[in-house]
């Protein structure tokens, strides 16, 4: 197990129910069973505060922890540009992360393709919210 998966799901200041959310969405991914739930509050298009829950492995974990500090106080059409990226890096454009979001780059590695399900499913969640 690599231990900076475990560190960066280890800090989950995030994963919370948000009670008096704005937006919210929940998916599972068919290949393994994980599950995600993401609660936004959403005032002016900006993403002010960020809650996900789930029953997930320790990829998906770490990948909505990142996902969910970036997102706060971000205008949701730059949180979609950042759900477009991530799918675009797992379809070959590597550079795209390194660019623009280099704290995704900790999760964003070659190594980690064959967990490209589980670090993309916090994004396809939030996607639902933000691509409205």
């Amino acid at each position: 197990m690599d231990l900076e998966i475990l560190q960066i799901a280890s800090k989950n200041n995030n994963q919370k129910s948000i009670e008096n959310h704005t937006h919210n969405s929940r998916l599972k991914n068919s290949m393994c069973g994980d599950e995600m739930q993401i609660k936004v509050i959403i005032k002016k298009d900006k993403i002010i505060d960020f809650g996900y829950q789930g029953k997930s492995c320790v990829y998906c974990q770490a990948s909505a922890s990142l996902l969910s500090k970036i997102s706060i106080n971000k205008n949701k059409f730059k949180v979609n540009e950042i759900c477009n990226d991530a799918k675009s890096y797992f379809e070959g454009d590597f550079n795209i992360i390194k660019k623009k979001w280099k704290s995704l780059n900790r999760i964003f590695k070659k190594k980690n393709f064959s967990r490209k399900e589980c670090i993309l499913l916090p994004f396809k969640t939030l996607k639902k919210i933000v691509s409205n």
